[in-house]
């Protein structure tokens, strides 16, 4: 072959690595890459707030997590009937074509399907019917009623004719969200374009903490969220190229109790435990300020909240006196399992201090998650520290503490049974108000503060630290990525 035919082909790749390289980064560093960018299956944290990224949903929520708008809005027919009109923005997806009502049901439809094994499916299995009306409309008639129903609607909308060609979603994501797929070699790199101006997110895995921090002080990253040591936040905070917000979070972390075990299962027992946290010691000088004490798993601002609930606060004496009454005598002995996280095994070694003054001897052990979570989900515990992330709706009350959600079918991993509870949760899903809702998960939340299946601890802030040339990223209550649909690169 001669240079002539190379010349083109060469000129043409030169063009391409340099449009390549005049295109804005930002390089994103997170301690633990997205599992599955496919909404109809995605469950952790990671993927779940990449995929609002690349996917819009029916429905979004406010600030006082009531649902919103976003893809559509809605009319309630009647107590079981929903009609719902797609808007004109957000319905063009990443290959050009339209998105229309056939997707909406076509995304549902999917989940809905038991063959498929959806994670989502069972909160939507209630859905009877989903019928298209037009392009633009859409009816779901449901079995029973459910006034948190359009609150449920959150799954990122996909292509029906993708769906049917049972395209690789997971790996190759395609939607109609601000940012389109560009890469995603699966080990340690994704990136993203925005829509509206081509910059580009590359999302990178750096698992050890300290090799995160390092890595953005030196510039090879621009932006961290989350997952720092207090220590490593008020280092990174001194530096001069980089800046530090915080907000207030909505992350619940709790302890967890075994409600099977002879020991754990004890009331008096669980409310010694409570009373010997010194909870606002650890937030002080263990999370630097940066939580607040927790006492029910619904965040500060939501509209079914039990605004009135006290916090259980430090009293070694009581705890002590509680533990006499339950018919201890001399020191307790209990299993407290965690993760190998650095600050959650901190945190634990914290707690397993304080307990230690009342007479409980805690014993530590850490595993990796996969072991960890393992454990924790077949009953294998007497105590153990998690947090719940993201909450919106309060039917987390059924999937975390009715008698019929043991795991597999829910996460009550704490087998908590109670009749009252059960009593509570099943009136407030029947009522057919969210006013009527509210009162009666606010005696529920009374309920379970005063029986106490887990130990609130406290709801975690949000940490933000970027270079000084990043502007516009604003950090969202529940530590989602939608800042990324703001953020400007001013120079650097």
């Amino acid at each position: 072959m001669t240079l002539k035919f190379y010349y083109p082909l060469l000129l043409c790749v030169l063009l391409t690595a340099c449009s390549q390289a005049s295109i804005p980064s930002l390089r994103f560093g997170l301690a633990d890459a997205p599992v599955n960018l496919d909404p109809r299956f995605a469950t952790d944290a990671t993927s779940s707030r990449i995929n609002r990224l690349i996917y819009r949903s029916l429905i979004g929520f406010d600030q006082h997590y009531a649902p919103t708008p976003e893809l559509a809005r809605w009319e309630q027919v009647n107590l079981s009937h929903y009609r719902l009109y797609l808007g004109d923005t957000g319905r063009i997806f990443h290959d050009g074509s339209h998105l229309r009502a056939e997707d909406v049901k076509a995304t549902y439809s999917f989940i809905l399907d038991p063959r498929n094994a959806s994670p989502h499916r069972a909160s939507l299995a209630h859905i009877q019917e989903i019928r298209v009306i037009d392009d633009d409309t859409l009816e779901f008639h449901l079995m029973k009623p459910d006034a948190l129903f359009i609150g449920r609607l959150t799954i990122g909308i996909v292509p029906a004719k993708l769906i049917q060609q049972q395209h690789p979603l997971n790996k190759q994501p395609l939607g109609s969200g601000s940012f389109r797929f560009v890469q995603w070699n699966q080990s340690s790199r994704l990136i993203l374009q925005r829509i509206y101006d081509g910059l580009q997110v590359e999302f990178l895995e750096v698992k050890d903490p300290l090799v995160r921090v390092l890595k953005l002080a030196h510039g090879e990253l621009d932006l961290l969220q989350n997952d720092l040591s207090p220590e490593l936040i008020t280092w990174l905070a001194k530096q001069p190229q980089l800046q530090v917000a915080k907000r207030e979070g909505t992350s619940f972390a709790y302890i967890g109790m075994n409600l099977e075990d002879p020991v754990t299962s004890n009331l008096l027992v669980r409310q010694a435990i409570s009373h010997a946290i010194h909870r606002e010691e650890i937030i002080r000088y263990v999370l630097g300020d940066a939580a607040h004490p927790a006492n029910s798993l619904l965040p500060t601002a939501h509209w079914a909240r039990h605004q009135d609930l006290p916090v259980y606060r430090y009293d070694p004496e009581k705890a002590k006196e509680l533990l006499q009454q339950a018919g201890i005598s001399g020191t307790l002995h209990l299993t407290y399992k965690t993760t190998n996280n650095p600050l959650r095994l901190r945190l634990a070694t914290v707690i397993q201090h304080q307990l230690a003054q009342v007479g409980i001897q805690a014993e530590l052990r850490s595993y990796d998650w996969g072991t960890f979570y393992g454990d924790i989900k077949t009953g294998n515990f007497q105590m153990f520290n998690l947090a719940w992330i993201g909450i919106k709706l309060p039917d987390i009350f059924r999937y975390a503490f009715h008698s019929d959600a043991f795991p597999p079918k829910g996460a009550n991993r704490g087998r908590f049974k109670d009749a009252r509870v059960d009593e509570l949760i099943e009136k407030a899903e029947l009522a057919p108000t969210l006013d009527a809702q509210a009162a009666l998960y606010r005696e529920l939340q009374q309920r379970l503060f005063e029986q106490l299946p887990c130990i609130p601890l406290w709801y975690e802030d949000l940490v933000l630290i970027t270079q000084r040339h990043i502007t516009g990223y604003e950090l969202a209550a529940d530590g989602n990525y939608d800042g990324l649909n703001t953020v400007q690169l001013t120079g650097g």
